[in-house]
């Protein structure tokens, strides 16, 4: 059984929006909406309780609060994800920690940032993020919108301010006029506000449909290998799904790390507690938002300290410390195997020409 912290979603996501990213390099797995699945077939009980806690991935871009998506803002948005000029030092992008071709992570035990100082903790897959009830390991951003504007501003990551990335992007003709067609209302569009909503907008395309998983989920039973339906049972009947279920498989709350015992300092850090650090909370120390387990094993290494790389290590750290049962290699072998079919379809996205600076653009700060 899993214990939890008593922290319910927010609002659930509302519907769908289907827009095409094709002229943007993105690639869509399918057009529209997702077919009706098709019933489970003659005696394949687990199809039925696979599908009673998972959803498929959408194939569409789904609808962020407060922020229409257009195609001109998903333009804006890719831009910006790839300049290394909103930070400081000229070096460091939104794809330097959630680099697209490798997971939407760095594969580095926690980031590394302005003047190559480590970060705190390890970088969350940026794939699929649209769909967590929030952003961070600990939650304390609501949206991507949120997320975009910390990274810019955190001086262990790119140490910038939002007076200094408007200063680059106002010295920038083309970035202006970027943002006054991704903003056509707006008197004044370069603002620090439609940068992260721009981030948003080009973020909520990084989807990864498709998985041999979903396919199982909408009724291909030979989608799975036997090996992997064994996992698949293993991780229902354990009490895997009970943290990470519904359509990311994961990333809907908060858990504690070590509901039955807590992993030793390697894995755990004693000084990093977690959720308690937004909510003052004592009964939040060593909660964490459970993380998407979509495109696991491209993610590695793995918890929110990085100190795990190989994935059944992972597991089996998962199997003791959150359900108290001791899996057996063989176990551990077939949950893995389950989830290696969550990795879907991954973003194409044409690397995008960034406008030249002039010389009214902040020159790079390294101190």
């Amino acid at each position: 059984m899993h214990a939890q912290s008593g922290h319910r979603p927010t609002a659930a996501l509302k519907g769908l929006l289907v827009a095409t990213a094709a002229a943007l390099g993105i690639l869509a797995a399918t057009a529209g909406t997702a077919p009706a699945a098709d019933p489970p077939a003659a005696g394949d009980a687990l199809m039925g309780r696979a599908r009673e806690l998972f959803k498929p991935l959408p194939a569409t871009l789904p609808a962020i609060r407060n922020n229409a998506v257009t195609r001109e803002k998903i333009e804006l948005g890719k831009m910006l994800f790839f300049d290394p000029r909103l930070s400081a030092s000229g070096i460091f992008s939104c794809n330097s920690c959630h680099n697209l071709g490798l997971g939407g992570v760095d594969g580095l035990e926690t980031s590394v940032g302005h003047g190559w100082q480590k970060g705190p903790r390890n970088a969350p897959t940026v794939l699929n993020a649209v769909l967590n009830v929030a952003q961070f390991w600990d939650g304390r951003a609501e949206d991507l919108k949120a997320q975009a504007k910390g990274p810019i501003q955190a001086g262990v990551e790119m140490n910038s301010t939002p007076d200094r990335v408007m200063a680059v992007l106002n010295s920038i003709p083309t970035y202006k006029a970027k943002f006054a067609d991704a903003f056509p209302n707006e008197k004044d569009p370069v603002t620090f506000d439609n940068v992260a909503m721009a981030i948003e907008a080009f973020e909520a395309t990084l989807t990864t449909p498709a998985a041999p998983f979903d396919q199982y989920l909408e009724g291909k039973a030979d989608a799975l290998t036997d090996t992997q339906k064994a996992g698949l049972e293993l991780f229902i009947d354990k009490g895997c799904a009970g943290c990470h279920n519904g359509v990311n498989v994961g990333g809907h709350d908060y858990f504690p790390f070590g509901v039955v015992a807590k992993p030793g300092a390697e894995i755990l850090p004693p000084g990093d507690k977690g959720r308690f650090a937004v909510t003052k909370t004592a009964d939040d120390e060593y909660v964490f938002r459970a993380p998407t387990l979509r495109n696991v094993t491209l993610t590695a290494p793995y918890f929110h300290s990085g100190k795990v790389w190989d994935l059944r290590q992972a597991v089996a750290v998962m199997g003791s410390s959150q359900l108290g049962a001791t899996l057996s290699d063989q176990e551990i072998d077939k949950i893995t195997a389950f989830l290696t079919t969550l990795t879907g379809q991954q973003p194409r996205v044409e690397y995008p020409l960034l406008p030249a600076s002039t010389p009214a653009t902040p020159q790079p700060v390294f101190k």
